[in-house]
């Protein structure tokens, strides 16, 4: 190559045509940065790299990039920071050039050269800016490259399962400044990923792109980048108009609902990454906000994380529940599969867009195989309803409630009276709770149980959507159908009072086994049956102790077993980890038998263990006990965000408040509040009623909690009941 000097004032450095580029850096314990639009979402590691390690650019559960690396001068840029923005609209990494080679007797050294590395997603497309910054007094010709690269793998693929065969990738379409990556499917489907340059490269091929940026002494470039399914003519413009709707449509949904508000810092900070992480993962469906599970492995509708982040936010944002209620009744089950688990009645487990799914290799296109997903759906509509007063919204999904309704009445004849599971086909997943993974459920002994299973949840969630269904009908003026549902709501108390309790342990079973045999395990399943208030008072309280006690409570939270359980290993995924959704609906249920101050424990504890993974609770972390001056113990796959990790905060903060809401009394309930240690006071802005908006202001006073009204936007009737 020719290179030219001008009077010592610049120096070009280039590269030669490279065969072979270098390898990624390792990654051991690196973070994971995300960002998510809709049914897109990218993971990728500090840099802005993605490796193809379980990251990419993911859409519609297929990866279009499994490789996207930028190298300076064929070498990797060294790393100074990496963020992204406190509403998740935007990932930047701030990088520098090492050292590069000279030419004659100049050479550029290390950290003169800045690279602003920015990225953000807009309707399926992912934008990239660079932004370089020659800080030293030397113009530079600056090689750039781009290494990218396609597989266009189902998203079971990437997370390890094998196929025998694949569809067929094609020759990348070549233009001047784009690249189209193909790929046709089994399904016949035509999948494309197009990276478009605002800068002719020098070199493009279908794995890289390679540019020549010029970089006068102290001045600075910007090369745009844009993947998509069509080619673009990426530049200035176009980031910044997509940059400013990206941003606004996440701060639209972060606003919608009341908003927590501490004089705290770091409680505040926790509050506001839980509502931007729940913004993030809640997508725009035409039946209404749906919170999507997790990414990346669960960025789909999901039936019970879905349900469950609704109930936790319900009291903040009825909005969210209703497009939960709405896209599950749409998709209820109207037939008998047994591939997807599926009876008519039964609401959706999860949903799945990929390759794999349409051509039928996995049930998860729609499957149905949850227990637990049905009676949790009448539970929220129940509570909608009470929340709202939306009666016609009800009205709009009864019969899909009915249905519901009837099929948890069927499966339970089928099965002695309790809701049990036992998969149809096995492609299905093993057990259909919340925990379920293979190894789940147990018997005492840690031997495996037959099937059909009834867990101890399931029949609590049976029994509290039957009553909420008693209670909608009447409301509905039927009273002949409220009295149906109320007996049966009864029969299922009683079969658990009768089955499941364990006098000698003072706890309920974990299960029965398809013998009726109890699996003599403690676990924090019992915690989810005391939030839905079926055990008897003094048998609630009994639960609620022990699951406050050091075998349970790590110091980070409960576990989801205790120690000294068979198969009990804090480093699993369901056996004596930490979920901070499960520690939430186990605080609410404690709190429903009087034991308040162990849930401001809960909170708190969670509140430092969210201080330690940068105010972002992950799915779940491991349950080791905890020890002075160390942090929790990070599982090494978990999702984060997720969203009902996100949802736990709120859930939580409502129990400490003893907060409850009626609309159809017009009324709030504040029950003996409580505040965290060292938390003088807490504001609720713009919580929704029927006619407007109110605002509620917590005080502590000496030793009590007050509350009232600091606001009323059209809701002078609301009546606040404060109970000390």
């Amino acid at each position: 190559m020719n290179h030219e000097e001008q009077a010592g004032q610049s120096v070009v450095v280039e590269g030669g045509p490279h065969d072979v580029w270098p390898a990624p850096p390792a990654r051991s314990g690196q973070r994971l940065y995300v960002l998510k639009e809709g049914d897109t979402f990218v993971v990728a590691d500090a840099v802005g790299d993605v490796t193809g390690e379980g990251d990419g650019l993911f859409q519609n559960d297929t990866r279009l990039l499994s490789a996207f690396r930028l190298l300076v001068n064929g070498t990797h840029p060294a790393l100074l920071s990496s963020a992204v923005t406190q509403d998740n609209a935007f990932f930047t990494a701030n990088l520098t050039n090492r050292p590069l080679p000279p030419l004659g007797e100049i050479s550029a050294p290390e950290g003169v050269i800045h690279i602003e590395r920015r990225r953000f997603l807009w309707d399926g497309r992912m934008y990239e800016r660079l932004r370089l910054t020659n800080f030293s007094d030397i113009g530079l010709h600056l090689p750039l490259q781009l290494l990218f690269d396609a597989d266009f793998r189902d998203m079971f693929e990437v997370r390890g399962q094998t196929r025998t065969r694949r569809g067929n990738m094609e020759v990348g379409q070549i233009g001047t400044r784009c690249v189209a990556l193909r790929y046709e499917g089994l399904d016949r489907v035509q999948r494309q990923a197009t990276l478009s340059f605002s800068q002719e490269p020098r070199r493009l091929t279908s794995s890289f792109a390679e540019f020549e940026v010029q970089l006068p002494g102290r001045e600075h470039a910007s090369l745009y980048v844009e993947v998509g399914g069509a080619p673009a003519q990426p530049s200035r413009e176009r980031w910044r108009a997509g940059a400013a709707r990206a941003r606004w449509s996440l701060r639209a949904r972060r606003r919608r609902g009341a908003r927590v508000r501490v004089p705290g810092r770091l409680f505040q900070a926790w509050v506001d990454r839980s509502e931007s992480d729940l913004a993030l993962l809640t997508t725009e469906l035409p039946t209404g906000p749906y919170p999507y599970a997790g990414i990346p492995w669960f960025s789909t509708p999901f039936g019970r994380d879905a349900v469950i982040t609704a109930m936790q936010r319900l009291w903040v944002d009825p909005s969210l529940a209703r497009g939960v209620l709405k896209f599950l009744a749409v998709h209820q089950a109207v037939e008998i599969s047994a591939f997807r688990d599926a009876e008519p009645g039964k609401i959706m487990h999860e949903t799945r867009k990929g390759e794999m799914a349409a051509v039928n290799e996995l049930p998860f296109g729609r499957y149905y195989g949850g227990v637990d997903t049905t009676p949790l759906f009448l539970m929220l509509a129940g509570a909608y309803e009470e929340r709202t007063a939306d009666h016609v919204f009800i009205d709009g999904i009864w019969s899909q409630l009915v249905a519901a309704a009837a099929w948890i009445e069927a499966n339970a004849a089928r099965h002695d009276g309790l809701l049990s599971y036992a998969r149809a086909q096995a492609s299905g997943l093993a057990n259909q709770g919340w925990k379920d993974s293979h190894d789940s459920v147990f018997h005492a002994d840690g031997s495996s149980p037959q099937g059909p299973i009834a867990l101890i949840e399931v029949q609590g969630y049976a029994h509290a959507a039957l009553r909420g269904m008693a209670r909608l009908a009447r409301r509905r003026g039927d009273a002949a159908q409220a009295a149906h549902w109320e007996a049966a709501s009864r029969r299922f108390a009683q079969r658990v009072e009768e089955s499941f309790w364990l006098e000698d342990l003072q706890f309920y079973a974990l299960a029965l086994d398809g013998e009726g045999r109890p699996c003599r395990v403690r676990s924090s399943n019992a915690g989810h049956l005391l939030y839905t208030g079926l055990p008897r008072p003094e048998r609630g309280r009994a639960v609620a102790q022990q699951l406050l006690s050091a075998s349970f409570d790590s110091g980070w939270g409960i576990r989801t077993l205790p120690e000294g359980t068979a198969r009990f290993n804090p480093m699993s995924y369901h056996n004596g980890s930490i979920w901070p959704h499960d520690v939430a609906l186990c605080a609410a249920g404690i709190a429903r038998y009087g034991e308040r101050e162990g849930v401001l424990r809960l909170l708190e504890q969670l509140f430092e263990a969210a201080s330690e993974f940068g105010m972002r609770l992950p799915e779940l972390f491991c349950g080791f006990e905890r020890a002075a001056g160390e942090a929790p113990v990070a599982y090494p796959v978990a999702c984060l965000p997720q969203a009902w990790a996100a949802g736990a905060v709120f859930l939580l903060l409502k129990e400490c408040l003893g907060l409850h809401i009626d609309a159809h009394a017009d009324a709030v309930v504040v029950d003996r509040p409580l505040l965290p240690a060292g938390m003088e006071s807490l504001a609720i802005q713009s919580i929704a009623f029927k006619q407007g908006r109110l605002d509620l202001r917590f005080r502590r006073v000496g030793d009590r909690v007050l509350a009232y009204a600091e606001a009323c936007q059209g809701v002078a009737q609301v009546r606040i009941d404060l109970r000390t």
